[in-house]
């Protein structure tokens, strides 16, 4: 495994980080009181199968990102191996075993815990991020953001335009409370924070995010979750609407115009 297993104990709700592929994460989404489970694009479902056996978990939903196949490419064989019932959910009928379609504001339980479903086109033109907060409404909820939002940096724009990637970025996902921990779908984060120190060299915040993440990396630890607030601080993708970023990306003023050239650069770009 890339990364060690590790569990985020966030208000009624338990976070279980689950590293697959090269750079990938799943993740568990429990709900504390009732141990009902759903999982975040299970890629690699024998390692679910095991946890949720392991922790005498419900597991009901299947929460799929976008339709690229280290994030989808698991779904049919977990419901094969699983042989209960499951719903599928996902925004692009090109999602395997999808049972349970989805778009802007849709939302879901999963035991007593709340799901909100954001459409964040771009990447790909059906990605949904799920924002999950506890029933009440307490606590910092988290944001499971597949290749849209990265620590650090965004997926590219396969099947989208910069004004998507804002509208996702600076205006759906900004709009979170800072507090919101985020569940991104790769170990990115020092290429991603490569880029961004370059783009603001004199972002101190970065640099020392840069140092935090190589001691987790030295010892195999996931460097997830950040949270919304601290993307604003070290995001250059986040941050379009920043002179320091816009006087790197050539000085046009409109945050669109700068999220699309940043993209360009960091397409190219070696760390």
């Amino acid at each position: 495994m890339h990364s060690t297993l590790e569990d985020v104990q966030l208000e009624g709700m338990e976070i279980k980080i689950l590293p697959a592929l090269q750079d990938n994460y799943m993740y568990l989404i429990v709900d504390t009181k009732t141990r009902e489970a759903a999982v975040v694009d299970p890629v690699e479902p024998e390692l679910v199968i095991k946890t949720v056996q392991e922790q005498q978990l419900t597991l009901s939903k299947v929460l799929t990102t976008h339709h690229h196949w280290d994030h989808a490419g698991g779904n049919e064989k977990l419901l094969k191996l699983w042989q209960k019932e499951l719903d599928v959910y996902g925004g692009d009928d090109r999602i395997g075993a999808l049972n349970k379609k989805v778009q802007q504001d849709d939302t879901f339980t999963i035991g007593g815990l709340h799901v909100k479903c954001l459409s964040t086109p771009c990447h790909t033109t059906g990605h949904i991020c799920y924002h999950v907060t506890a029933q009440d409404g307490s606590g910092e909820g988290a944001v499971f953001t597949g290749d849209t939002l990265f620590q650090g940096g965004c997926g590219r724009f396969f099947e989208g335009t910069p004004e998507e990637m804002y509208e996702a970025l600076c205006t759906k996902l900004s709009a979170l409370p800072d507090a919101t921990k985020v569940f991104c779908g790769h170990e990115y984060t020092l290429q991603n924070m490569s880029f961004a120190r370059h783009v603001e060299p004199d972002n101190e915040v970065i640099q020392q995010r840069i140092e935090w993440a190589k001691h987790r990396r030295a010892s195999q630890d996931p460097t997830v979750p950040s949270t919304i607030g601290e993307e604003k601080s070290w995001n250059p993708f986040m941050r379009v609407h920043e002179a320091t970023v816009q006087k790197h990306a050539g000085g046009a003023t409109d945050p669109v115009v700068t999220m699309g050239k940043l993209r360009k650069e960091k397409d190219t770009f070696k760390a």
